[in-house]
């Protein structure tokens, strides 16, 4: 796999699609690789007329580590936020924003279609707040505003989320990560058992770091409300959401249309937290359609 070196730091990435076609860069989630992209959705963005770039964020996958650098606790982190102080962090989620930046650079792209998911899509918030001239458009999937005032994720989610595997065994990573997709995906569209152990697999063999997550989670705590940012956003802007996601309920995709003006919304009954192979069709579609009519 490619990699370059974007804002100090090594970042893998991946190409699909035709060089010369409009760029799109697709941003995961809080300990996600770039895999968790389905391969069927980039091949269908790809198909419908974009260079569709993915990469793994930092301290995951196999992008850069942070090795041994320690994050403060999340209750800690939660008191100061409550009273009004920023705790210090490894890095922020401007920091990850200037990575994806970055890759853009290294790869001589001047202006992207940005499509971020979960984290990823208040990485690209910062994106398009902070490099307007950078972004074609902007796409925000099952992502939130920091809004303290939202349902928080039901309790069984979000402790499928943080829950460390019980070893470091192929089989019980498999088993773990089989869980908390099951946890937090889709109950209108559930994957296939056989499908959903596959790509699991792939996924632990790929990369198993835990200690990245917890640096994410303090760059997402520490990021705060970020509403007064998204009401400066005047890149178009598309919000997709699950009706059904348990991890970041869909009041985060309402907040966030409400915050941008002129953002669309839609919305998906039975969508959780994933990217469903049932879905592939109808995403690309919301994807691409926002994206094409965005270039003018």
């Amino acid at each position: 796999m490619p990699k370059v070196t974007a804002n100090g730091i090594d970042i893998h990435y991946e190409e699909h699609g035709d060089p010369s076609h409009p760029a799109m860069l697709l941003i995961m989630g809080f300990g996600a690789q770039l895999t968790l992209w389905p391969e069927e959705l980039v091949e269908e963005l790809a198909g419908r007329g974009f260079r569709v770039i993915r990469y793994d964020n930092r301290d995951i996958g196999l992008s850069h580590k942070f090795h041994g650098v320690k994050a403060p606790g999340l209750i800690k982190m939660t008191l100061l936020s409550k009273i009004g102080l920023t705790p210090s962090v490894p890095y922020t989620l401007a920091d990850m924003a200037a990575d994806g930046i970055g890759l853009l650079d290294a790869l001589e792209i001047d202006r992207a279609h940005i499509v971020g998911a979960s984290m990823g899509g208040m990485i690209a918030q910062h994106v398009a707040a902070k490099y307007p001239e950078r972004c074609l458009s902007f796409t925000q999937i099952f992502s939130t505003t920091g809004n303290p005032k939202l349902p928080p994720a039901r309790k069984e989610a979000l402790q499928a989320l943080v829950k460390r595997p019980k070893s470091a065994d192929e089989e019980v990573l498999v088993d773990h990560g089989i869980m908390l997709a099951r946890t937090i995906g889709s109950p209108g569209y559930p994957s296939p058992e056989e499908r959903l152990r596959e790509r699991t697999r792939v996924n632990v063999r790929r990369s198993f770091y835990p200690e990245g997550p917890t640096r994410h989670l303090s760059a997402i705590v520490a990021d705060g409300d970020r509403r007064d940012m998204l009401r400066g956003i005047q890149v178009p802007t598309l919000v997709l959401h699950g009706e059904d996601d348990p991890l970041v309920p869909c009041e985060g995709g309402h907040d966030t249309a409400d915050c941008i003006a002129g953002a669309k919304l839609k919305t998906i009954p039975g969508w959780g937290h994933d990217l469903p192979l049932d879905l592939v069709d109808e995403l690309a579609g919301e994807i691409a359609g926002h994206a094409s009519a965005s270039a003018g």
